[in-house]
């Protein structure tokens, strides 16, 4: 709806990653012992996005001690601009597969309803041009493997540009993990999804509405509405800040050694779109997405 609150956070909050790979394409594990992993670590869900090869969860979900939802990774050169992406497509597909090219892959994913969510920009070379190439749902904000390869996890500055021609554009925060000795990292990045209950409906609903927050460390505890201004619940923070548009932004927290639990920001009326971040002290970070769906501006918002 249009300039409607994104988040409802009256459920409950489960946390899952939107990128992994099993040993169906370049990871080293088994699905059944992935999930072992990250059940071990608190998460709730998984997505199986191995490249290329359109995954069925419901093959090996009775085994899991995690909810898995179905994806595929598709990743290639567009002969049109020479840029190379890798573009993960949350949904359950046929017919996906390498030879066909990743054109004719990304026009087939979307027709069978895929959820796209551009990977790793940064570490793909990609260029604000090519976020625009195709109607990209969301885009990873931050990549826990590609930290590690070389430093380029960080996609905050696509996801803004992108944010500038659409709002509602969502952000990731993801492992990416392939778990293989000598490819190891893994629960650096997740997402947290507020649901009435635990299926893979209701998992994806709460992703594609955008109601969650992307985190390396950090929670938030309660997002809500009040008056004209966003009001936050959260773990202990050095910083919160409101992000808009351009250099726009509000910030509360120091280097006093004071930690935040809470904080409160009035919503500018004139900028464009606006989302939350908040930092600990190890300078871990997360993000919400923007604060309202189906809208450029915060004029056109009725107040609650």
């Amino acid at each position: 709806m249009k300039g409607t609150f994104r988040y409802s956070t009256t459920g409950q909050w489960l946390k899952g990653n939107t990128h992994i790979h099993t040993t169906a394409s370049d990871g080293g594990m088994k699905p059944e012992d992935v999930a072992s992993m990250y059940a071990g670590a608190g998460y709730d869900f998984l997505c199986c996005t191995d490249h290329w090869a359109s995954s069925n969860v419901a093959a090996f979900q009775d085994r899991s001690p995690v909810l898995w939802l179905d994806g595929v990774e598709l990743d290639g050169q567009d002969p049109a601009t020479g840029s190379w992406y890798h573009i993960v497509c949350l949904g359950r597909f046929t017919g996906l597969k390498s030879d066909i090219g990743l054109v004719a892959g990304i026009e087939s994913a979307r027709r069978q309803g895929a959820f796209l969510i551009l990977a790793h920009p940064y570490w793909s070379g990609n260029t604000f041009d090519d976020v625009f190439r195709w109607p990209f749902h969301g885009v990873e904000v931050y990549n826990h493997v590609c930290r590690w390869l070389n430093g380029k996890s960080d996609g905050g500055a696509y996801w803004n540009a992108m944010l500038r021609r659409n709002p509602d554009v969502l952000a990731f925060s993801v492992d990416d993990a392939h778990l293989r000795p000598e490819h190891p990292g893994w629960n650096g990045g997740w997402i947290v999804a507020n649901t009435a209950g635990k299926t893979a409906e209701e998992l994806l609903a709460a992703i594609r509405s955008g109601n969650y927050y992307s985190s390396c460390g950090p929670d938030f505890l309660d997002i809500r509405l009040e008056n004209g201004a966003v009001c936050i619940e959260t773990s202990p923070i050095q910083f919160a800040r409101l992000v808009g548009p351009h250099s726009l932004g509000l910030r509360l927290g120091g280097f006093d050694g004071k930690l935040l639990s809470s904080a409160r920001f009035e919503l500018p009326a004139d900028w464009e779109y606006a989302y939350l971040e908040i930092e600990d002290v190890a300078g871990r970070r997360a993000w919400t997405n923007t604060l309202f769906a189906g809208s450029g501006t915060y004029s056109a918002i009725s107040r609650k």
